[in-house]
């Protein structure tokens, strides 16, 4: 009679690791530890926090193997690196060594469970070197329950050690905080859990494509055990190949209700072109096909972010991003100002919150959109200031585009203001030292090719600061620029101005008649971007 097959066991159990080198993402946490067992200045208490699926409760069961490790001759000393085979290693990995208990604090919260573990500790063990108590979600603890830890805690026998998980720290007491070695494990990069999940995959003899891998990582956020969830749902989920399952990045898209890329582009491209009716059935298609609406705001977000990073001079080229998106993303940041992508990042943002707690998320999600496309062409409160005080500019004649500087000669096509310089570093690539002149210089003299201003804030770029700019500048123009330091005064940055104009636009609506009457009626009532906005049109 053939034995029964053994009990499957999902992956986020299975891949746990059963050793420090095996625990992904904690690298600067392996290495303290390392140099408190070789040194031998353990802490009697340790606390592990971070979010879900990081590694706390693994890595409190890794220190009290490493604490209780004898090793394969029963001779050894406490090592980061612990056998596995030894008694104590094996015990400790089945979770039967009597020496390590475990408890969770979510259901054990009160003080007589605190008392209990007091009173275990009191006892000389059952042969381990150490005795070691684990709580999880420590800080479900009543008040009561932390007071009774206090005193052992802070003079505990000299063979026992504490163990502390939580994901909420902020709600453990600063007094058990003070008595405990405090690790804070990261959230696990995406890059390493899509190779920690082409390891799984491979060994449980699985083809999986790499983006898939890739969206599995990115939808784990940081977590190695909801990616490992996740990953077992997609194998469930994936087709049959020639006798062992694919999974696609199609099919993980489908399961997760993701937006592809070059839908999330083509929707964001709809969005600053004003097309409503297109941008609607955008939205629908992607519904239909099964993107949840949060998803679908999600992906515009971060769409936008990007934007951002590039046009700040940030390099977020990657291996699996195609020619197509990184020329759309070139293109849109050359484009779009600062300005313009941070209000259409709060619109979103705002989007993102209404859609995800509405009763009707798809309606939502179209009313949201619908708002940041009109809401995109209105002026900000700068621009608006701005036209108040000198009135709006003469309307060009149609069909004749603006007056431009005359072609040919070189020094008539230089900027025509401080600002205009800026504009111009912007378009030709060179956004970090034109975010720099803007937020941080403030003028003292221009008169090209002559540059005179004094910074407010140190240059973290490569190189002298003025040197580059002079440099950036003699590329562009074909004249040699003398870029100086102003010795007299000088005016504000252009931020601070602009700063400034916001709070003037913003003052002169507070004391608009109907405003200053809502107010009145109440009192608490706070001015919002949309009510600026409006205002501002009326």
């Amino acid at each position: 009679m053939s034995d029964s097959p053994q009990p499957y066991r999902v992956l986020a159990r299975k891949y746990r690791p059963r050793n420090f080198r095996e625990l992904i993402g904690q690298d600067a946490m392996v290495q303290t530890l390392a140099n408190a067992i070789r040194r031998g200045r353990l802490a009697h208490a340790f606390l592990m926090t971070g979010v879900r699926g990081v590694g706390k409760t693994s890595t409190a069961r890794l220190i009290a193997k490493a604490l209780n490790c004898v090793g394969p001759d029963g001779q050894g000393a406490p090592t980061i690196d612990p056998c596995g085979v030894c008694k104590f290693c094996e015990g400790i990995s089945e979770g039967r060594d009597p020496d390590v208990i475990e408890m969770d604090a979510a259901s054990h919260t009160g003080v007589d469970d605190i008392r209990s573990i007091i009173n275990i500790s009191r006892n000389t063990g059952f042969g381990a070197r150490f005795q070691v108590f684990i709580i999880d979600e420590v800080h479900m603890l009543s008040r009561s329950a932390f007071n009774a830890l206090l005193k052992t805690l802070e003079e505990p026998p000299e063979n026992v050690k504490f163990i502390f998980a939580t994901t909420e720290v902020e709600k453990v007491p600063v007094t058990i905080l003070s008595r405990c070695q405090r690790f804070d494990l990261r959230r696990i990069p995406a890059e390493l859990l899509a190779a920690h999940f082409a390891h799984v995959v491979e060994a449980e003899s699985v083809a999986a494509e790499p983006d898939a891998l890739a969206l599995i990582a990115q939808a784990a956020e940081g977590s190695a055990r909801d990616g490992l969830s996740i990953l077992d749902q997609a194998i469930a989920h994936a087709e049959m190949g020639e006798g062992s399952p694919i999974v696609t990045a199609m099919q993980v898209r489908d399961m997760l209700g993701l937006s592809d890329r070059g839908s999330t582009r083509r929707l964001l491209g709809l969005l600053l072109e004003g097309d409503t009716g297109a941008l609607l059935g955008a939205v629908r298609d992607q519904y239909a096909l099964g993107v949840e609406p949060l998803s679908l705001m999600r992906g515009l977000l971060e769409l936008v972010h990007t934007v951002t990073l590039v046009k700040a001079g940030r390099d977020i080229a990657s291996p699996g991003q195609s020619a197509e998106e990184r020329e759309a993303l070139a293109e849109w940041a050359s484009q779009l100002g600062f300005a313009p992508l941070h209000r259409l990042w709060q619109l979103l943002l705002k989007g993102h919150d209404e859609v995800a707690s509405a009763a009707l998320p798809i309606e939502s999600c179209e009313m949201a959109l619908l708002r940041v496309m009109h809401a995109a062409t209105m002026p900000d409160p700068g621009e608006i200031a701005r036209l108040l005080r000198d009135g709006a500019p003469a309307a060009a004649t149609p069909g004749q585009p603006p007056q431009s500087a005359p072609a040919g000669n070189p020094a008539a096509q230089l900027p025509a203001s401080f600002e205009d310089l800026i504009e111009l570093l912007y378009q030709r690539g060179r956004g970090q030292l034109s975010q720099h002149l803007k937020d941080c210089a403030g003028l003292s003299h221009y008169a090209p090719p002559l540059l005179e201003i004094r910074l407010t804030d140190p240059w973290y770029g490569e190189g002298d600061f003025f040197r580059e700019t002079a440099r950036a500048l003699k590329d562009i123009t074909g004249l040699t620029w003398q870029v100086r330091q102003a010795e007299g005064p000088v005016a504000p940055t252009l931020m601070a101005q602009e700063n400034r104009q916001r709070e003037d636009a913003r003052a002169a609506i507070m004391e608009t008649p109907v405003v200053k009457a809502a107010l009145t009626a109440f009192p608490d009532a706070e001015l919002s971007d949309e009510l600026e906005q409006w205002s501002a049109e009326r």
